[in-house]
């Protein structure tokens, strides 16, 4: 059997189980625009959320390209593109999926370590992680982290293992941007919120601490979405006690460590709490 026959086989494969395929060529790259689309003059297929072929007869569009219809897998001109195409991709937001992919040795710990098990299928350099439910495609929201669902495309390296589990929380998370850091001229952290005699002026000391004894039960008890969590949590402390002066080092410190002790940086902690202060305009 040659390359062509075998690569269709596999697509109309997917297409059968209502995932959309799509040919790649050397590289991992999908097929270029036809001379008609070429630099997008038809209006750009790729900016419609759903997947599928444009008017072009054949594959057009990168990921857009995408289909369930065996007709058109099997037409002529997208038999031409299986004869140069030198793998198969898919796109997983079309299924509605989410594929997590991993890079490297270094990722595929970090997601054994945070991410629920689900259906996860071997990769050149990592993992690519599957889960059901489908989101918006993300690149680089962790080092060696690609979130890869909605108007994107992955390549097909088999079924994988495992049992296919809903899409958490934490990975949702990972697309969500905390407000641009504004770096100050450098200073202590907690300068915004220097003490004036370690007292609340419109609440009791007991307040205080019992508000900061509470905010690190929330970090400590984050199940997922940490990050957000912490920026959260420093946000309403800051709003509760930002501006009347009781925060000292002290309470600051024991946020830090609560978020560090769920495996937050010193450099994230640092930026979510610059994030408050300037969301709140401290």
């Amino acid at each position: 059997m040659t390359a062509a026959p075998a690569l269709m086989d596999t697509a109309l494969m997917l297409a059968a189980h209502g995932i959309p395929p799509l040919p790649l060529r050397a590289g991992k790259v999908p097929f270029g625009n036809c001379p008609d689309c070429t630099g997008n003059a038809c209006g750009g297929r790729p900016n419609m959320k759903t997947p599928g072929p444009c008017q072009c007869p054949g594959v057009c569009h990168a990921w857009a390209a995408a289909t369930t219809d065996p007709r058109t897998l099997t037409s002529p001109a997208w038999e031409t593109a299986w004869r140069r195409a030198a793998a198969v991709a898919y796109h997983p937001g079309g299924a509605g999926m989410t594929v997590v992919d991993l890079d490297n040795a270094a990722a595929v710990a970090w997601a054994r370590a945070t991410l629920p098990a689900t259906r996860t299928v071997e990769t050149t350099r990592g993992e690519h992680w599957i889960y059901r439910s489908a989101m918006t495609s993300h690149n680089g929201v962790r080092p060696g982290v690609d979130l890869k669902s909605t108007m994107a495309y992955a390549r097909w390296l088999g079924p994988g293992t495992g049992t296919m589990t809903d899409l958490p929380d934490v990975v949702r998370a990972l697309a969500v941007k905390e407000p641009p850091t504004v770096r100050p001229t450098p200073r202590s952290v907690s300068v915004p919120a220097r003490s004036r005699g370690g007292q609340c002026p419109h609440r009791t000391p007991a307040f205080l601490e019992r508000g900061i004894a509470m905010a690190e039960q929330r970090i400590t008890e984050a199940r997922s979405a940490v990050h957000a969590a912490v920026y959260r949590t420093f946000l309403a402390v800051l709003s509760t006690h930002g501006r009347c002066g009781c925060l000292t080092d002290t309470h600051i410190t024991r946020l830090f460590t609560a978020a560090q002790a769920k495996g937050e940086s010193s450099r994230h902690c640092t930026d979510a709490w610059t994030n408050a202060l300037t969301r709140l305009g401290l």
